[in-house]
């Protein structure tokens, strides 16, 4: 297939391209200027320097590839996690707008399909209870994460909703494996051995982890699977009051300190606790038999 990634040289993109590559694919990935082109051609990918805010720019672009799936990781991480809150806002301008322009280049220039990153820690579900594809975004959640909630369901929505394309929605869980925040070298172990890791109130809130590898595979295999949304998570949906310690095990770092939901609201805002207490796991079924899903045991579960 003729494949244009947005987003190509990501935690999630520069790798996705390395597979799809190596599986045949011709692929142009969009990229910001910078060491990422050097990446993408060493890969053997075409490279678009297109600014995703810029509609005619990306609209360009998508027409030169002239490809049959366009797929969306675009992402607006910080390089320290403990930024992610202020990094939310250009993150979800990035999805409003950039990613407004990318389906809306796909639709106008006849793209067959469309595969975008959405969101899967953010579903809403009964305490106790697994978030499945028929979940609505946590549209109600306090700050930035709820903008971001919002932004990503309109998002889906507009996906969904596109009667010219076939669409595909991605929920990926909290990444982690080679390259991402989550890995024995990377910024939340060096958070862990710092001793800067600490449990908000009670911890309950249930985190759904992906390893990347499985993420990537789910993404090869959605290229020609059922359209629709899946939710891209491990079997291992787990609380961040055992993944937490469990994870510092498993990096050799001291064991987490506890800080109480009025400190953490103080010192790191509403949604820093929401985090901790308030999010829910996810079901993976649909995307275990449409899309021959297998994640792995999270690495870390057991240490």
């Amino acid at each position: 297939m003729k494949i244009f990634v947005a987003g190509a040289t990501g935690a999630i993109g520069l790798p996705l391209v390395r597979v799809l590559r190596a599986l045949g694919h011709d692929v142009t990935g969009m990229t910001r200027a910078g060491k990422g082109a050097d990446r993408l051609r060493e890969l053997g990918a075409r490279v678009s320097f297109a600014d995703a805010f810029d509609p005619q720019a990306v609209r360009d672009a998508i027409r030169e590839a002239s490809p049959d799936v366009v797929i969306d990781q675009l992402t607006w991480l910080p390089a320290n996690p403990a930024d992610i809150i202020k990094s939310m806002p250009d993150d979800t301008r990035l999805h409003r707008e950039g990613g407004g322009n990318l389906l809306a280049a796909a639709e106008a220039l006849g793209v067959q399909r469309y595969i975008v990153q959405s969101r899967g820690f953010y579903l809403a579900a009964l305490p106790g209870q697994l978030a499945d594809e028929a979940a609505a975004l946590r549209c109600d959640a306090p700050g930035e994460v709820g903008d971001s909630a919002r932004t990503m369901a309109a998002y889906e929505n507009a996906v969904m909703g596109a009667a010219s394309l076939e669409g595909v929605v991605l929920r990926y869980g909290f990444f982690y494996g080679p390259g991402t925040w989550y890995r024995p070298d990377g910024a939340i172990a060096e958070q862990a051995r710092k001793n800067e890791m600490s449990i908000i109130g009670d911890g309950n809130a249930v985190w759904s982890f992906v390893h990347i590898d499985d993420a990537i595979a789910a993404t090869v295999a959605s290229l020609t699977a059922e359209p629709g949304v899946y939710n891209v998570v491990d079997d291992d949906p787990i609380a961040v009051a055992q993944w937490m310690p469990a994870f510092a095990r498993w990096v050799d770092a001291p064991e987490p300190a506890r800080i109480s939901v009025e400190a953490a609201r103080k010192a790191a805002g509403e949604e820093a606790v929401y985090y901790h207490t308030r999010l829910t796991g996810a079901s993976n079924s649909a995307a275990k038999a449409k899309l021959g899903f297998a994640p792995r045991p999270l690495l870390w579960k057991d240490a």
